[in-house]
């Protein structure tokens, strides 16, 4: 290998790629694969653009040209300037569509390929939206067809991309972090597509469930100083007078679309600094904003920001995990409503205060810091998001009618000084907060089903 790449013969078998016969494509990749097995030669094949060029091969009808490329995708996607390569180069549509080969070596190598380019979250929640999920799932529900790679690649899949994860799945475990932009839409039926945020902005006002979001990261300070974040709610005009924009509310017909986008600044304004800027479109100001060329970005959460400052600050010095857990619940209810009589559930009306939240942002997606009385799955989402960021290991579970809740592993103490194995303990937002009952017990499945 070494004296391949010192003879300087890395550049005629990436020239190989170019070919017209598929014998030649693929023995090639097989020994740039090879090849990449030596740390030098591995870098002067990826200097070389080897995923751009492999994009051709995965397209090959070919089965033997697409088996060694796929298997030459999972060889140097280790790398990830190699996998923006490949997601740039528009690679990762004729990879997915390798997962429905009938020829079990290509399929195999596919699955291997999806398995290492979905280790970051932006390249895996791609795939997803390719269908990559969906192939994956539908491959592990036959037992001729899966196999350890295809099971692997579901789920790596799923762990970069937590909020369809937990969509799917109802299940986050503690090695889940919750990181800003995660949401949650709420479970999904089988077989219907799973909506980006950005796509969930552009709805219409419902009164359906809401989205809830997470972003605790000032996104305002990391724009160049020329852009600016901007909401900008478009009123649709009404049939019978083109001049009448008005409002939307949950009877009304007439839709809102609300969005957050950075758009640059005009030229010789003086801008007020401001964490946000609301504009009412209308057929004078339209032309003003061009929003072809904007970014658009949920927008940052700073109450959610005050709340993970605030346990850093008080319950992270805590020396007892037990201690910060019970300290954690108690501050999360505090946060949502307070604790809530068992008798007197029913009468707890957080969804009013989430749909007078709605109809402020006029959009379906609500920041968790703005909801003032949540019910078990706010909580427990909130507790997860707070946990995550203060190094509390915790996981979220989904249940039936808005049920959510989350479950720690604990050590108990031993008097005769024998380290035991740790217990698992739903805790409780609701009722008693900090209260933790024993995984199992009749406490803690009331508590789940009540």
């Amino acid at each position: 290998a070494s004296v391949v790449a010192e003879a300087g013969g890395i550049e005629p078998l990436m020239n190989t790629l170019n070919a017209q016969r598929d014998g030649a494509i693929a023995n090639a990749i097989a020994v740039l694969t090879n090849l990449s097995l030596q740390e030098p030669s591995r870098a002067s094949i990826r200097s070389h653009g080897i995923m751009s060029a492999l994009a051709g091969p995965l397209r090959s009808t070919n089965s033997q040209v697409q088996s060694k490329a796929a298997f030459a995708v999972a060889a140097f996607g280790c790398d990830a300037d190699a996998r923006t390569e490949l997601r740039n180069a528009g690679g990762l549509g004729p990879l997915t569509e390798l997962l429905h080969s009938k020829n079990e070596e290509v399929r195999r190598n596919a699955c291997w390929a999806v398995m290492i380019c979905a280790s970051e979250e932006l390249t895996a929640v791609e795939l997803c939206s390719l269908g990559a999920l969906d192939i994956l799932e539908e491959i592990n529900l036959s037992t001729k067809r899966k196999n350890k790679f295809s099971e692997a690649a579901l789920e790596k899949l799923l762990d970069n991309n937590l909020s369809q994860k937990y969509s799917r799945m109802g299940y986050l475990s503690s090695s889940n972090i919750i990181t800003n932009g995660f949401y949650d839409c709420g479970q999904i039926k089988h077989g219907k597509k799973f909506l980006s945020l950005e796509e969930l902005s552009k709805q219409e006002l419902t009164d359906r469930r809401a989205i809830i979001f997470i972003n605790a990261k000032p996104q305002e300070k990391e724009v160049p100083a020329d852009w600016k974040l901007v909401n900008v709610l478009i009123f649709k005009q009404c049939e019978k007078d083109p001049r009448n924009y008005r409002p939307v509310s949950f009877t009304s017909p007439v839709p809102v679309y609300n969005f957050f986008f950075y758009v640059r600044k005009g030229k010789g304004k003086k801008e007020e600094e401001k964490p946000k800027e609301v504009i009412n479109v209308t057929p004078q100001v339209q032309e003003e904003i061009s929003l072809e060329n904007s970014q658009w970005l949920p927008p940052p959460d700073f109450i959610l920001m005050d709340y993970i400052n605030d346990a850093s600050k008080t319950i992270l010095p805590l020396t007892n995990t037990r201690e910060q857990v019970v300290a954690l619940a108690q501050f999360v209810a505090d946060k949502m409503g307070g604790p809530v009589e068992i008798e007197k559930l029913h009468n707890f009306s957080w969804e009013l205060q989430i749909s007078e939240i709605e109809f402020e942002l006029k959009s379906n997606i609500v920041p968790i810091g703005k909801i003032k009385r949540g019910t078990f799955y706010h909580r427990a989402l909130l507790f997860k998001v707070i946990a995550d960021r203060i190094g509390l290991g915790c996981s979220l579970v989904r249940g039936k009618y808005n049920r959510a809740w989350n479950e720690v592993k604990l050590v108990e103490d031993s008097p005769k000084g024998l380290l035991l194995p740790p217990q698992e303990y739903v805790v409780d937002l609701m009722f008693e907060p900090g209260c933790l009952m024993k995984q199992g017990t009749a406490k803690a499945d009331q508590y789940k089903r009540i």
